[in-house]
C-alpha cells in the first residue's frame, strides 16, 4: 500500500463494515484504488466489468493487502444494455441490498465505433450504460438506508453541450467532442437524478465526482505527444474524490467532489465547480427522456 494513500484512508475513511457496494471498471485505474480503500475499511466490494480475467487479477492483488472487507467479480459490459440487464438480474438475486453504487466505468476518446445498441460508444458506455444499471438497481438503493449513486464526471463537461442530433453517430467523428458530451451526460445525470429523488421524498443520495488529471489507462488512445506536456496525479490520488463521494459524512445531495488545486487539475478532495451547461433542467430533462426510451427504464 502507497504510505500517502495509506495515510489518506486512515485520516478520512469511516468504516464500510458491513456496506455492499458496487463499482464499475474497478480493476484498474482510480477505481481499482477506491476498491481497495473501501475493501481495506470493511465493505464487500463487487468489482464489475467486461474482462474476466483483468478482475480476478485486481482482486487477487486487493486480497493480498491487510483488507477486513470481501471483493467479488461481476461480469458486465456497459456497451450492451442487453448484458447490463442480465448483469443486474443476478446482482438482485444475490445481493439483497446496495448501500453504494459507483459509476465509474468509461471510455475516453477511442477510435470511432457504436456500442452493441447502436450508440456512439462514449455516449453509449458512459452515460447509457450506467442510467441502466442504476435504474435497474434502484430499488436495492432505495430499500438501503443511507445509500447513494456515485457517477464519475470530469472536467471535460466544462463548456461541452448535449448534441441531441449526434447521439448515434449521425455526424463525422470528433473523439473530443464526443467525449466531452459523454462526461456532460453524466453529470446532467447525477442533478437529475438528485432532483427526481428529492420529489419523491427518497433517501437516496445522487453525487457526482472527477479526478482531475490522473494518468491511467483511460488515456490510452490520447496522442502521447499532449500527454507528455502534461501533468498528471497517480490514480490512488485520482481516486479520493471518489472516496469522498461515496463515504463522507458531510455529503449532501447533489455534490460534486474534484481536487483542491488550481483549475482542479491536482491536490486533494473538496466541492468542484460545476458547469453552466450541467445546470440546464431543460437539456436534463430531455437527455432524461431519451435514456428512459432507449432504456424502458423508469425511475425513481
Amino acid at each position: 500500500m502507497i504510505s500517502e494513500f495509506q495515510h489518506w484512508i486512515d485520516q478520512n475513511l469511516p468504516s464500510q463494515d458491513g456496506k455492499t457496494i458496487l463499482i464499475t471498471g474497478g480493476n484498474s485505474g482510480i477505481g481499482y484504488y477506491a476498491a481497495l480503500a473501501l475493501a481495506k475499511a470493511g465493505a464487500h466490494v463487487v468489482i464489475a466489468g467486461r474482462n474476466p480475467d483483468r478482475i480476478d487479477q485486481a482482486i487477487k492483488s486487493i486480497e493480498v493487502e491487510e483488507i477486513d472487507g470481501h471483493v467479488e467479480a461481476g461480469i458486465v459490459d456497459l456497451a450492451s444494455l442487453a448484458t447490463v440487464k442480465q448483469f443486474s438480474e443476478q446482482f438482485r438475486i444475490s445481493h439483497p441490498k446496495l448501500d453504494v453504487l459507483i459509476n465509474n466505468a468509461g471510455v475516453m476518446m477511442p477510435p470511432e465505433g457504436k456500442t452493441e445498441d447502436g450508440f456512439e460508444s462514449q455516449f453509449g458506455v458512459n452515460f447509457l450504460g450506467h442510467f441502466a444499471l442504476t435504474g435497474l438497481l434502484f430499488d436495492r438503493l432505495q430499500s438501503t438506508a443511507g445509500s447513494r449513486v456515485v457517477t464519475l464526471s470530469s472536467i471535460a463537461h466544462r463548456g461541452a453541450q448535449i448534441d441531441f442530433d449526434n447521439l448515434r453517430l449521425e455526424k463525422p467523428y470528433d473523439q473530443k467532442r464526443e467525449y466531452h458530451q459523454s462526461k456532460l451526460a453524466d453529470l446532467l445525470f447525477t442533478l437529475e437524478l438528485a432532483r427526481r429523488i428529492d420529489a419523491k421524498e427518497a433517501s437516496v443520495l445522487s453525487v457526482a465526482c472527477h479526478p482531475g488529471f490522473t494518468k491511467t489507462e483511460l488515456q490510452r488512445h490520447v496522442d502521447p505527444a499532449i500527454l507528455a506536456k502534461m501533468t498528471f496525479m497517480e490514480a490512488w490520488q485520482g481516486s479520493l474524490p471518489t472516496l469522498l463521494a461515496a463515504t463522507g459524512a458531510n455529503v449532501m445531495q447533489g455534490d460534486y467532489y474534484g481536487p483542491d488545486g488550481p483549475g482542479e487539475l491536482g491536490g486533494f478532495p473538496a466541492i468542484g465547480e460545476i458547469d453552466a451547461s450541467a445546470l440546464d433542467t431543460d437539456v436534463a430533462k430531455r437527455l432524461w427522456e431519451v435514456g428512459q426510451d432507449v432504456t424502458g427504464i423508469a425511475f425513481p
